[in-house]
């Protein structure tokens, strides 16, 4: 442990709740990321009409960048570090 760790004061009632929400919130959201990333990199099995209207290796750069991006969310919300302040 480091001399910082010993230094902290427990978090309160209201931190808790805070860093809780927050928490879910990126697993919610990066779910949702992920999954607008898987259909927009297999759009032509979800929807062929759409499919036809955009550039196909657009699609599959715009859902590997939403799977990133909804990676980085649940990562996120997995290490909960959001009161960097303390």
């Amino acid at each position: 442990m480091s001399a910082d760790e010993f230094n902290q004061e427990p978090l309160t009632r209201r931190e808790k709740g805070f860093i809780l929400m927050r928490s879910i919130m990126d697993f919610g959201m990066g779910i949702l990321w992920i999954g607008m990333g898987v259909f927009f990199i297999f759009i032509k099995r979800f929807n062929p009409i759409l499919a036809e209207r955009y550039d196909d290796l657009m699609m599959k750069i715009f859902g590997g960048v939403c799977i990133l991006y909804g990676c980085f969310r649940v990562y996120r919300g997995y290490k909960k570090n959001y009161l960097k302040e303390r």
